[in-house]
């Protein structure tokens, strides 16, 4: 049997083990009981939020940074919403409003947005900036998702 992986629960942050072999069984939160996975991004709303999730989840987070003032987000939004029923349970999306986490921006020197970042272990992988059709960002994401220890 292979070991546990670390997945932060998107609703109540609780790190959760469950088994690799199980990832896709539709797993629920040993705290909270909710799905660990919906098919959509999971918004974090603070810097401590996003600290728990990047820091312990075994696997790689897809973030987006993005504000509801910008034209190419609002354009990304649909986007990276269908790119989480492609690529979950493998992968977390998260989106981060910039306008509500400024400190993100400025610890991770993000100057654009919509800017999509990689995170494995609280280590960036890989960045992005701009929109991108869906093929693009899935094949984007899984090629530097690929190298990924989990």
């Amino acid at each position: 049997m292979t070991s546990p992986l670390h997945i932060v629960c998107p609703h109540c942050d609780s790190v959760n083990r469950v088994p690799r072999e199980r990832l896709r069984d539709r797993a629920k939160c040993g705290s909270c009981h909710r799905p660990l996975y919906e098919g959509r991004p999971a918004a974090l709303d603070n810097a401590t939020r996003f600290d728990k999730h990047a820091g312990h989840s075994d696997i790689p987070l897809l973030v987006d940074f993005w504000a509801t003032w910008c034209g190419p987000c609002r354009v990304m939004a649909p986007v990276f919403e269908r790119a989480a029923a492609e690529l979950e349970p493998e992968v977390r999306l998260i989106k981060v409003d910039s306008d509500a986490v400024p400190e993100l921006l400025q610890r991770y020197g993000i100057q654009s947005i919509p800017t999509l970042m990689l995170v494995h272990h609280g280590r960036e992988i890989a960045r992005q900036s701009g929109a991108m059709p869906l093929q693009r960002l899935l094949a984007w994401t899984r090629e530097h998702a690929e190298g990924v220890k989990v």
